[in-house]
C-alpha cells in the first residue's frame, strides 16, 4: 500500500524524536479544531432560533456532545481497521473527515446541518485510539521499553533504569499536544468568530464571512488539518510491525524458538546473507562494532489470530479510564460555568435549611469572575499542565513506578473536586491564590493519570497485531464517557444553584473520583510493573 510504504530508512536503536514530533503536529491540529467551537457554540444555536432561548444551552450541549457519540460508536472499528491497512491510512483519513466536518459546520444554516457536520466528524475520526497504538509501537524497541518476558529477578542495568523515564517522555508527548491544542483552539474560536461586528471595515455587510459569521474560525482550523495532513503524507512512517520494512527492525525480531541452531541458506527466521542489510557488499560483517547485539532476546512468536482483548487486565484498566475520563470532563465543563456564574455575598444566608451558612456544604453561586479573567485563569491553567507533563510525569514515573504511581494519583483524585467549591468564600487575592491552588492540584493528578493509564494498557495487550483494536475500545469508552459528562454535570449544577449549593456538581464528581479509587484495585499488578519499580528504586545506588 502506498501509504504505508517507508520513504527513509530510520534507525530503530534511536529514541523517535522526528517521529513523535510529527505525530505530534498531526495531533495538534485536532484538539485545536474540536475546541475551537466551544466559545461560540451557544452562539452559533440561538442564531439557528430552534426552541426557546432557555433551551440554547442544551442544543449547544448536544452539539458539542455529537462527535464524541459518533466517535464511540466508531472508534473500535478505527483501531481494527488500523491493525489490517496500517495505521497511517487511518490516521489521515481520521484528519481529512474532521477537516470536512469543519467546513460544513462553518457553513451551517440550521441546527441540523451542524449536528450532521459534527456527528460526520466524530463517524470518519478514530485518532485517539490510532494515535496511541503508534506511539506504543514506536517506543517498543528493546531500548526504549522492557521486553515482555524478564526473569523473576532481573538484573539491574542502566538501560533498564533509563526506560521508565524514555517510556514516560514519550507517553506525555500526545497530551501535552492536547493541552497546547485546548488552549489555541478555544482562542480561535473566540477571537475570529462573527468577524463583521469584531471588525466590520475588514469584513463588511453582504459579504462571505458576514453572512457565515462562524465560517472563520472553522476555515482556519480546516487549514491548520489540511497541513498535518500533507506532513503526515509525506513525512510521517507506519508503525504497524507487520508493515515495517525489516531492515528497520532489530535482528533479534527475526529470533524465536523455531530458529534453527544451525543457520542454513533457506532459513526464513534468520537467513545465512540478508540482502536488505546494509552490510551487505561492504567489508563489515554482522558481528562488527556497529551491528554488535551484547543481549538476544527470544521471543515468542506472536500469534495473529485468537488473541483475546477481553482480558480481565485490559477490561479493568478500561474501566480505570472510563471513569477518569468522565469526571476529568466534568471538570473541565464545570470549570469556567463556576467562575463566570454570579457571585452571591457570603453574608446572606438563608434562616433555615439544610444549606444554611454554617453547613460546609452551603456554596451558593460562583465566583463572579468576567470572561477576560476566566481566559487569563485558563491560560496559567495551560501553563500549569504543561509544566506537569515536561518535568513532574517524566520524573515521577521513573522514580515511583507507573503502577504504583497509577494507584497513588487515582486514589488522591476525590481531593481535586472536593476543594473546588471553598473558593467562593474566598475574596481578593487570596480567591486567585486558592483558584491556582486548585488547578495545580488537579493537574498534578489529572495530567499525570492520563499517560499512566495509556501505558499500562498497552502492557496489558497481548499482542502488537491487536493494539489497534485495543487503544480503539479504550478510545470508544472514555468517548461515551465525555459524551455523558456535560450533560449530567450541568443538571447536577443547576439543581445546586436552586439549593444554595452549586458544589453539589463538584462533590457528584468527586463520588465518581471515589469509586474509581476504589476500582483501581482490581488492575492486577503485572511482573514488568513491579521489576521496573524494583529499578526505579535503586537508581540513586
Amino acid at each position: 500500500m502506498v501509504l504505508t510504504k517507508q520513504r527513509s530508512p530510520r534507525n530503530p536503536d534511536d529514541f523517535p524524536t522526528v517521529q513523535l514530533f510529527l505525530l505530534a503536529i498531526v495531533r495538534l491540529a485536532e484538539p485545536i479544531a474540536l475546541t475551537s467551537i466551544f466559545p461560540y457554540a451557544w452562539a452559533l444555536v440561538k442564531r439557528f432560533k430552534i426552541g426557546n432561548e432557555q433551551d440554547a444551552s442544551f442544543y449547544a450541549g448536544l452539539l458539542i456532545s455529537s462527535f464524541a457519540l459518533a466517535e464511540a460508536l466508531m472508534g473500535m472499528y478505527w483501531g481494527g481497521l488500523s491493525d489490517r491497512v496500517g495505521r497511517k491510512p487511518v490516521l489521515l483519513l481520521g484528519c481529512i473527515g474532521t477537516m470536512f466536518s469543519m467546513v460544513m459546520v462553518g457553513f451551517a444554516t440550521n441546527i441540523w446541518i451542524a449536528l450532521i457536520g459534527r456527528a460526520l466528524g466524530g463517524l470518519l475520526n478514530g485518532n485517539i485510539g490510532v494515535i496511541q497504538t503508534m506511539v506504543g509501537e514506536l517506543v517498543s524497541k528493546p531500548e526504549h521499553e522492557r521486553e515482555s518476558t524478564l526473569p523473576k529477578k532481573p538484573p539491574i542495568s542502566k538501560w533498564t533504569r533509563r526506560n521508565a523515564n524514555v517510556v514516560a517522555r514519550a507517553y506525555s508527548v500526545m497530551p501535552f499536544v492536547w493541552s497546547i491544542g485546548t488552549i489555541i483552539g478555544p482562542a480561535i474560536g473566540g477571537i475570529l468568530a462573527d468577524p463583521h461586528e469584531s471588525w466590520p471595515n475588514a469584513f463588511p455587510k453582504g459579504t462571505l464571512f458576514a453572512d457565515f459569521p462562524y465560517l472563520l474560525p472553522n476555515l482556519c482550523c480546516a487549514v491548520l488539518l489540511l497541513i498535518s495532513i500533507c506532513l503526515g503524507y509525506f513525512l510521517l512512517e507506519e508503525t504497524h510491525p507487520d508493515m515495517v520494512p525489516r531492515v528497520m527492525l532489530p535482528d533479534n525480531t527475526y529470533v524465536s524458538d523455531e530458529t534453527p541452531l544451525m543457520e542454513t541458506s533457506d532459513a526464513i527466521k534468520q537467513p545465512a546473507v540478508d540482502l536488505r542489510s546494509e552490510t551487505y557488499g561492504t567489508f563489515r560483517g554482522r558481528n562488527s562494532v556497529e551491528f554488535n547485539h551484547d543481549e538476544v532476546c527470544l521471543k515468542e512468536p506472536e500469534k495473529k489470530t485468537g488473541c483475546n482483548i477481553f482480558t480481565k487486565r485490559i477490561m479493568a484498566l478500561v474501566t480505570a479510564l472510563s471513569i477518569f475520563t468522565y469526571h476529568s470532563m466534568t471538570y473541565d465543563h464545570l470549570l469556567p460555568i463556576f467562575f463566570e456564574d454570579d457571585r452571591v455575598p457570603i453574608d446572606y444566608a438563608p434562616d433555615s435549611g439544610f444549606f444554611s451558612k454554617l453547613n460546609p456544604l452551603y456554596s451558593p453561586g460562583g465566583l463572579g469572575l468576567s470572561m477576560q479573567s476566566v481566559g487569563f485563569v485558563m491560560a496559567v491553567n495551560g501553563a500549569i499542565a504543561l509544566f506537569v507533563q515536561v518535568v513532574v510525569f517524566p520524573i515521577a514515573a521513573e522514580r515511583i513506578g507507573v503502577f504504583r504511581l497509577f494507584i497513588l494519583v487515582t486514589v488522591l483524585h476525590p481531593i481535586a473536586y472536593i476543594i473546588v467549591p471553598t473558593l467562593v468564600h474566598l475574596h481578593g487575592s487570596a480567591l486567585y491564590a486558592g483558584i491556582y491552588f486548585c488547578l495545580t492540584i488537579r493537574n498534578l493528578l489529572s495530567i499525570v493519570l492520563y499517560p499512566l493509564l495509556l501505558i499500562l494498557i498497552k502492557d496489558a495487550t497481548p499482542s502488537s497485531s491487536v493494539l489497534g483494536k485495543v487503544n480503539g475500545m479504550a478510545a470508544s469508552a472514555g468517548a461515551a464517557c465525555r459524551m455523558i459528562a456535560p450533560p449530567v454535570a450541568g443538571y447536577l449544577y443547576s439543581i445546586g444553584s436552586q439549593i444554595d449549593c452549586t458544589g453539589l456538581a463538584w462533590y457528584g464528581s468527586a463520588l465518581v473520583a471515589v469509586i474509581g479509587a476504589f476500582q483501581c484495585f482490581q488492575v492486577k499488578r503485572d511482573k514488568n510493573d513491579q521489576a521496573s519499580e524494583e529499578a526505579g528504586a535503586t537508581t540513586d545506588d
